[in-house]
């Protein structure tokens, strides 16, 4: 039987994870419950596991990488197991630095690709506002952008 607390090491290693994420990765590896337990436990202690890390980890990347909007980071966020606590703490820390509006004129921008608004059907309008809101930004915000252009 391997040791929990070594294979959680070695998965830690690899990458960030949220605690879910590595007990099901334990499970996954037939390891015992309380034994999962511990290993946690001391991996918490030693703060080699943290959620908030994590959630701050993600929300970072999904709006400055992938240049995603608040709702879908937040989604994101909690996809990966976190509370909903710190999922919306780790999301609010991070959208303070994030200009969203900034974010979603660049958004915009690149989803009309130098069309401007007026050359568009109501379906293509539709198309980009649907895009948009999938992507996180909210549906009055993405309405106003079209609107100003």
């Amino acid at each position: 039987m391997p040791d929990a607390y070594i294979t959680a090491l070695t998965l830690l290693s690899a990458r960030e994870l949220s605690e879910a994420q590595l007990r099901t990765r334990l499970k996954r590896r037939e390891i015992d419950a309380a034994d999962i337990d511990e290993a946690i436990a001391r991996l918490k202690a030693d703060r080699t596991l943290s959620d908030r890390r994590v959630a701050l980890a993600i929300a970072r990347m999904e709006s400055a990488i992938k240049h995603r909007g608040r709702s879908r980071v937040l989604q994101k966020v909690r996809q990966a197991g976190i509370d909903d606590d710190t999922a919306q703490d780790a999301v609010r820390e991070v959208f303070e630095e994030v200009d969203e509006e900034a974010m979603l004129d660049r958004a915009f921008e690149r989803r009309m690709r130098g069309k401007t608004p007026r050359e568009l059907d109501d379906k293509g309008r539709a198309k980009i506002i649907r895009a948009l809101v999938v992507q996180g930004f909210k549906l009055d915000a993405v309405l106003k952008r079209l609107k100003r252009t």
